[in-house]
């Protein structure tokens, strides 16, 4: 009912006093997880400046869908697609923003648009994809139309390695400047990657100290949804087989991606499973973890920087690239990990899991993983970002 009320009467009165606002050079609007919640390259950007330029001098905006969502600092917050956000969007010296945005906004020439994306790219993306079939969204021609006119609103784009400023240019069809200063949101992977801080970090989380934990953080599929933008968890793994076999040596942390919404009850796992909460940053759980079990989700980029063991759980993995989302790179000779299909061989890895072992199998593999995803990945993405941006006013 809003959507139609927005589309009817909010749209087309925007329209038309945005004719009439002109850019004001102290203003950023902020926008992670299409304002779904406060992490991601914006939140650690947000930070960043909080710490190192005077916000006496600026007003921070962020959008969000839910304004309950705790945000330090002097934070204007607005509720997306409502009166505040198209204004101060419409006013806005800079979007920093990890998403495309909607394709009603509108955008001031002057206004520069940062795009930070969100990952690097596994699945193929925008305009190279062949097929979409994203929740109620299955023509292609339009999908990509639609990609298109929004990504030639983008200024500035962030790209986390070569091989990803590559496929932005073509995929995106993007001509503006490209910033190849990896991703804010890991710089903490460095300068956090600490036994004292991921001693308080697994006090804060209340997450056991005597087992290894594992990262579960697969991605979402594309054509299982509840609606269009609300995604279902979507998995085969027997987490009850898995509590059986293996909790007294592990404990696993369940991070859905964020467009998955999902109410499925883990009360019955005894401590064994732990559903991290919707606005706990990825970037802690890495470091919190011993091992990361994904599937075909760019964590396993981000993740890397740690130096620490990835497991692929892939039982759909033809289905996936066939009837889903095909990839840029073969998973079975590039992946620095072995590829799972079932429990019971899951199971039997965790059980016979030997880190020593693992790293004399896959550690050439990691370190060529490294070397062409992870280059430039040292801890002072923020700080390059930031200094681009020349807040002083």
């Amino acid at each position: 009912m809003f959507k139609k009320f927005v589309k009817s009467l909010i749209i087309p009165f925007y329209k038309v006093f945005f004719k009439f606002l002109s850019t004001k050079k102290n203003i950023i609007v902020f926008e992670s997880g299409n304002g779904r919640n406060y992490t991601g390259n914006p939140k650690y950007v947000y930070e960043y400046i909080l710490d190192n330029v005077d916000t006496d001098k600026y007003k921070l905006i962020w959008s969000l869908e839910d304004l309950s969502i705790d945000i330090p600092g002097k934070v204007i917050k607005v509720k997306k697609n409502r009166i505040k956000y198209f204004y101060f969007t419409a006013i806005a010296q800079y979007w920093v923003f990890d998403t495309r945005p909607p394709i009603h906004l509108l955008k001031k020439d002057s206004c520069i648009f940062i795009q930070t994306w969100h990952g690097t790219p596994l699945k193929k993306l925008g305009l190279d994809m062949e097929m979409v079939n994203m929740g109620t969204q299955t023509n292609i021609e339009e999908y990509k139309h639609l990609f298109e006119e929004n990504s030639k609103h983008w200024d500035v784009l962030l790209s986390q390695n070569p091989y990803s400023s590559k496929i932005f240019k073509r995929a995106f069809n993007f001509n503006g400047k490209m910033l190849e200063i990896a991703y804010p949101r890991n710089d903490i992977l460095t300068t956090g990657n600490s036994e004292e801080f991921i001693e308080e970090l697994k006090n804060s989380l209340n997450l056991p100290k005597n087992k290894k934990i594992i990262l579960y953080a697969p991605t979402w599929r594309d054509n299982e949804f509840y609606k269009n933008g609300d995604y279902k968890f979507v998995t085969e793994i027997d987490f009850k087989l898995l509590e059986k076999e293996l909790s007294d040596e592990y404990c696993i942390i369940v991070k859905y991606h964020y467009l998955i919404k999902e109410k499925e009850n883990w009360e019955d796992f005894n401590n064994f499973v732990f559903v991290a909460n919707d606005l706990t940053d990825i970037q802690l759980l890495y470091l919190a973890s011993d091992i990361l079990l994904t599937d075909y989700s760019s964590v396993m980029f981000d993740y890397s920087i740690l130096k620490r063991p990835i497991i692929f759980y892939t039982y759909d993995l033809e289905n996936y690239k066939e009837n889903i989302r095909d990839f840029y790179f073969n998973m079975e000779n590039n992946v620095p990990g072995p590829l799972i299909k079932d429990n019971n061989d899951l199971i039997n890895y965790f059980k016979n899991f030997n880190e020593d072992a693992y790293f004399n199998e896959f550690g050439d593999k990691y370190q060529e993983f490294i070397d062409k995803f992870i280059p430039w990945d040292d801890g002072n993405s923020s700080k390059m970002l930031v200094d681009f941006m020349d807040l002083n006013l």
